[in-house]
This record gives C-alpha cells, sequence and structure tokens, in this order.
C-alpha cells in the first residue's frame, strides 16, 4: 500500500486524513521535518510514498490528480509531493538536504512539501504539476484564509470537474456531441464497480468482432446489427479512455491495448463486410483490402508529421497563422474536425451504410471520404512545411528512420551511397521515395500476372529506398518518406493479389497487409512512448518494406497464381506471429511505458 506522510502543525477537524485514506494511502504522522525522513525511509520500497501538510486544503480529486497517477515518477500540487519507486531516491535526497539545511520544523512558517518541490526544481528534477483548473488546493496561512479556502471547495462541484475532465478537451463533432454527454456516465458506473480501463477495451474489442461476424451474414439482419453493435464498440472505446483519466488508471498493458484494438476492430470489421458481400455474389476484397490501405497511410501521414515536428526550433508558418485564425471561428473548427473523417464521423458512416445499403456502397463512400480527407490534411502539411522556417532534431530524424521500417537491402544501399548522397538537394528524399513507388507500381501493373517487370520494379524500388534514407531525415518534406514506402509496399501487395485473380488471393494479401500494418502502428506507439523502435532483429527478420516488396514480386514471378495465393497466407501468418509475439513481450514488459492513446489525430 502507498504511504502518505503527514507533516506540519495538524489542524481539528481536518478532513486530510480520510480523504488520503479514501484514495488508497496508509497514512503516517511526522512530528517533524527529521521524523518525515525516517518514515520516508521506512515506507515500502516497492511503492509510491508522499508527504502532505496536515493544513492543507481541497478537493479530493485536486489530491487524486497530484498523488495518484502512475505516468509520472514525481508530481506536485501545493501542499503535496508525491514519488514513486524510481523517483524515491530524488525525493529522499531533497528531503535530507532540507533537513540538514535546518529548514524544517514541526510548525514551520511555509509548508515543507512545498519546500520539497523547490528542492527538487533546484535539482533540475522533473515534478509533473496537473492543470487543477477550478479545483483548489492549498495549505492557508491563517485562520481566515483556511476559511476562504473551505468556501472555495464548496462552490465547486468536485465531482462535475472530474466528469468534465474525463473528457477529451479536443475531439471531433460525432464523439463530442453524439458520445460524450453520456459515455462519461458509463466511465462512471464501471469506476464504482471496479471494472478497468483494459476490461472495457476488451469488451470492444469483443463487440466489434460480435459485429464482423454479424456483418459477415450477408443477410439485411445481419447488416442492421452489425451497424449497431459497430455504434456500441465505438461508444466503449471513448468509455475506456474516460475511465482511465476519472480514475487515473493508466497502464503498459492499457497502452499497448488502446493503441492497437481501434485498428483491429475497424480492419476486422472491414473483413466482416467483404465476406458478407461474398455471401450475396459480390467480390469487394479488393474494396475492403485498398480502405485499410488508404487509411493506414493516412496515419502514417499524421504520425510521420506529427514525429518530424513536435520539437522543432523556430516553428513559424504563415499556414499555421491562418490555421490558428480559423479557430477563432467556432463554426469552422467544428468542420475542419469533420471533414478529416476521425473515427467517430468514420465509424458512424460506416455503420448507417452497413445498416441502410451495401458493402460495396459502403467502401466506396469510405473511399471517397479517406481519399478527400487525406488530400486535404497532406496539402495542409506540405504547405505548413514549406512555409515554415525550423530546424528539424536528431530526435526527430531518428523517429522518421524508424517510421522507414527500411531492412537490411535499403540499410546496405544506405550505407554504399552514403557520400554522393550528401550532395543531393534537401527534396531529394522523398522525391527519391515516391519515383521509386511509382516505378515499382507502374512495373507491377502490367498486364498478366507476375512476370520479370515487377521484379525489376522491385529492385529499383529498393535502390531508390536505400538512396532516400541514405542521410538524416531533416529536410522540410522528409516526413513523407514514409507514407510513400507504405503506399508503395501496400499497393503492390494489392495490384499482385488482384492481378491473380484466383479466390483467396485478395483475402490472403488482406491478411499481410494488416500483419505488416500492425508491426507499423506498434513502432508508431512504441517512438510516442519514448521507448525507441522495434528491435534491430525483428526488422530484419520480417524483411523490412523493401525486403517484403521483393520476395512478393519474386514469388509472384515464380508461382502460379493458386500458389502465390499459399505463399501469400503463409507469409502473413509468419509476419504475423512474429511481430504480435515481439509486440506483447514489449508491452507488458516492466519497461513499457505508462501511457494512455489519446486517440488518432484523423
Amino acid at each position: 500500500m502507498s504511504t502518505a506522510i503527514l507533516t506540519g502543525q495538524p489542524v481539528p477537524g481536518s478532513s486530510i486524513e480520510g480523504d488520503l485514506r479514501s484514495l488508497g494511502f496508509d497514512v503516517r504522522v511526522a512530528a517533524d521535518a527529521a521524523d518525515a525522513e525516517r518514515l520516508v525511509a521506512e515506507a515500502p520500497c516497492d511503492q509510491r510514498v508522499a508527504l502532505v501538510d496536515a493544513r492543507f486544503v481541497g478537493h479530493v480529486h485536486a489530491l487524486r490528480l497530484g498523488l495518484t497517477d502512475p505516468r509520472f515518477s514525481l508530481a506536485a500540487v501545493p501542499g503535496a509531493v508525491t514519488a514513486q519507486p524510481d523517483g524515491r531516491t530524488t525525493l529522499t535526497r531533497a528531503l535530507a538536504r532540507e533537513n540538514s539545511a535546518g529548514g524544517g520544523t514541526a510548525v514551520a512558517v511555509d509548508s515543507l512539501p512545498d519546500r520539497i518541490v523547490t528542492a527538487l526544481a533546484d535539482d533540475g528534477a522533473e515534478v509533473h504539476r496537473p492543470e487543477l483548473g477550478s479545483l483548489v488546493a492549498a495549505v492557508p496561512a491563517d485562520p481566515q484564509a483556511r476559511n476562504e479556502a473551505r468556501q472555495a471547495v464548496a462552490d465547486v462541484d468536485d465531482e462535475a470537474v472530474r466528469l468534465k475532465s474525463a473528457v477529451k478537451s479536443r475531439d471531433g463533432f460525432f464523439t463530442t456531441h453524439f458520445i460524450s454527454p453520456y459515455s462519461r456516465y458509463i466511465a462512471r458506473w464501471c469506476a464504482r464497480r471496479g471494472l478497468t480501463p483494459n476490461q472495457v477495451t476488451t469488451a470492444s474489442l469483443i463487440t466489434a468482432l460480435i459485429a464482423a461476424a454479424c456483418a459477415a451474414t450477408g443477410t439485411r439482419g445481419g447488416f442492421i446489427a452489425a451497424g449497431v453493435l459497430l455504434i456500441a464498440s465505438f461508444v466503449l472505446d471513448c468509455t475506456d479512455g474516460q475511465l482511465a483519466r476519472y480514475s487515473l488508471q493508466y497502464s503498459t498493458l492499457g497502452a499497448w491495448l488502446d493503441a492497437t484494438f481501434d485498428r483491429a476492430k475497424e480492419y476486422a470489421y472491414y473483413a466482416g463486410l467483404a465476406l458478407g458481400a461474398a455471401r450475396g455474389g459480390d467480390d469487394v476484397w479488393a474494396l475492403a483490402l485498398g480502405a485499410m490501405v488508404l487509411q493506414t497511410c493516412r496515419h502514417v501521414v499524421d504520425f510521420s508529421f506529427n514525429e518530424a515536428n513536435h520539437d522543432a526550433t523556430a516553428n513559424t508558418s504563415p499556414t499555421a497563422a491562418l490555421s490558428d485564425k480559423l479557430d477563432s471561428v467556432g463554426w469552422t473548427v467544428w468542420v475542419r474536425r469533420m471533414i478529416v473523417l476521425p473515427i467517430g464521423e468514420r465509424w458512424a458512416m460506416i455503420a448507417v451504410l452497413t445498416a441502410l445499403t451495401t458493402p460495396r456502397i459502403t467502401f466506396y463512400a469510405l473511399l471517397v471520404g479517406c481519399a478527400f480527407a487525406a488530400t486535404y490534411t497532406t496539402a495542409g502539411r506540405v504547405l505548413r512545411s514549406l512555409t515554415r522556417k525550423a530546424r528539424r532534431t536528431d530526435r526527430a530524424a531518428q523517429a522518421l528512420a524508424d517510421l522507414a521500417d527500411s531492412g537490411p537491402l535499403a540499410q546496405g544501399v544506405a550505407g554504399a551511397l552514403k557520400a554522393p548522397a550528401r550532395r543531393l538537394p534537401g527534396f531529394a528524399a522523398p522525391v527519391l521515395a515516391l519515383l521509386g513507388g511509382l516505378v515499382l507500381v507502374g512495373l507491377t501493373w502490367q498486364p498478366g500476372f507476375g512476370g520479370p517487370f515487377a521484379v525489376a520494379g522491385a529492385v529499383i524500388y529498393a535502390v531508390t529506398s536505400g538512396l532516400a534514407v541514405a542521410r538524416p531525415l531533416k529536410g522540410a518534406l522528409d516526413w513523407l518518406v514514409p507514407p510513400f514506402f507504405r503506399a508503395a509496399e501496400y499497393g503492390t501487395v494489392l495490384l499482385l493479389a488482384a492481378e491473380a485473380d484466383v479466390n483467396g488471393a485478395l483475402p490472403a494479401a488482406f491478411g499481410l497487409v494488416a500483419a505488416v500494418a500492425y508491426h507499423h502502428y506498434d513502432t508508431v506507439y512504441r517512438i510516442r512512448g519514448n521507448a525507441g523502435a522495434p528491435p534491430a532483429w525483428l526488422v530484419r527478420a520480417v524483411g523490412g518494406h523493401e525486403g517484403r516488396v521483393l520476395l512478393v514480386t519474386v514469388l509472384a514471378a515464380l508461382l502460379t497464381a493458386s500458389q502465390f495465393t499459399v505463399a501469400l497466407t503463409v507469409l502473413a501468418v509468419a509476419v504475423a506471429l512474429l511481430v504480435l509475439v515481439e509486440s506483447i513481450r514489449f508491452w507488458v514488459s516492466a519497461g513499457a511505458p505508462a501511457v494512455h492513446d489519446e486517440g488518432e489525430p484523423a
């Protein structure tokens, strides 16, 4: 159990001990600062420890935000400071130095926890200070100030603030106006019954898989049930994040589940729609795979752009200034959020069209909507990149290199051509990535199945891909390199499977792209958690994007269409097993970051 140590002069009638116990703390009382140091040393080393001024007046949720959030080693609010096991040494050192300086007495003029926070800041330690908004957290210096603080506490509804803060401050129109107004209360209901965000996330996945199974029946009743269940799955998907924020239940496993299940749910639903259409005699597997390719490439654009620019220096752009100006006009904010077809709008559209129309119409609408959204967001980001004056950091360049997913072939070419690559103009990397991809797709898109042209295109693609990453990706448009690679690889698999024109080829290609896409999403969320890219052995084992392209084109050239389908299936299973086993190992390990995905940017 976590330990909270009360310091300073106790106040008759104070509820602080009861508040701390309600938050799961074992409360101890220190006679003075030296006694507080002793109690900190005696507290269980594998548990959280907190120092709280006995005169503290404030909301319980303010204490919860400051003392129980698992994402931060050190955190504080006025009158309280806490440390998790990995920040314990830092806290102990600051406390010992404070005592040796003779600053602590039983009746201190100021608060011992606040002095410790100052000492931690002087040491350069990173102390999280949550935004409290209207919540009260204070250490009154006299009875009048105490009465005023208590009145301020009474004037603010702690639970209302807690419910409001459970909802993301920035979300899509559909989610904000049609889901969050009631899903926050579902989150509270779950919290009061001891349910965890991971359990709600799993329930959301199961609901979506049942929806996909209903769609796979190919009946009108099945399609209607699928649409309803997809919306129910999305409600639960919103609820899990709101529950995590409401009860501050963030975990490494939760990060992995929340980060990956959205994609698993959506793409499983695409497969269900394709199976349902096939039962009615309509083959839409190419549309389903095309939707998955387009949606994944959209996400890669978002991830690459954000990683390239989130820590850029001198980040100025007239386009960004115009965007900020538009944000000051209320209705434009919602229009701009809706036209990028975020997950709420997208899933609502899919659900309604599934229930009322056919899978083919659903996929046509999805492809058109996502294509428009991708064009809008990418064009805007290109303009921002060309007009801003910014210097990209080494961290950003490394993140883009990791997102590129270059295998042994591209890395070998990059090493061999590093010197000439330095003489290329700054825009060379995205141009090479784009040209290589276009050559690959163009030579693959030849009459007939397989053949030497596709293999030649894959070889050219491997060379241009290596040259594109031969120097650090710090150019203005270098964030386009990873999405160009994704589009080339996924598009090639789609074309070859479509040209095979045999039963099972497109579903096998769907499985392969899904497995590879999971690997790429996993890379993104590791980088977001500051945990680096997947291990190099995994990237080598799955070949890198250029290695997989070359392998698939060679298989298409050497095998018959039926044999190629079997080979794609085997490759999909092998890639899925490799990336899933390593991903599960990482995300359930103690070294994984305790983060919570705040949802896709588009």
